[in-house]
C-alpha cells in the first residue's frame, strides 16, 4: 500500500537503495516532487558549520535530537548534522 506522506515513492525507494536514511530520502523525494522547491540548489543563508562554535553545533544537534551529542567533538557534531 502506498505511503500517502511520500509524493514520489519511486524516487524515495531509489534513494533508500543508495543508503539514505528514511527521513532524508523522504525529505529529498518530497522536495523534488514539489515544483516550488529545488533540492539540488543551495539552501539558506546560514554560515557553514565549520564557522559555528562547538556550543552552537551542540544546540543544533539537541534541537534535532541527535543521540550521543554530548560526547562529540566539533568535527563529529558537524558530521552528525550533515548526515541527519
Amino acid at each position: 500500500m502506498p505511503d500517502p506522506s511520500l509524493k514520489d515513492e519511486n524516487f524515495y525507494r531509489t534513494l533508500r537503495d543508495e543508503g539514505m536514511s528514511k527521513e532524508k530520502a523522504a525529505r529529498i523525494s518530497n522536495a523534488r516532487a514539489n515544483p516550488d522547491q529545488h533540492p539540488s540548489e543551495k539552501g539558506g543563508r546560514a554560515s557553514p558549520y565549520e564557522d559555528w562554535t562547538r556550543d552552537a553545533l551542540y544546540q543544533r544537534a539537541r534541537e534535532i535530537g541527535i543521540d550521543g551529542r554530548s560526547t562529540m567533538n566539533k568535527a563529529a557534531l558537524i558530521a552528525a548534522l550533515r548526515n541527519h
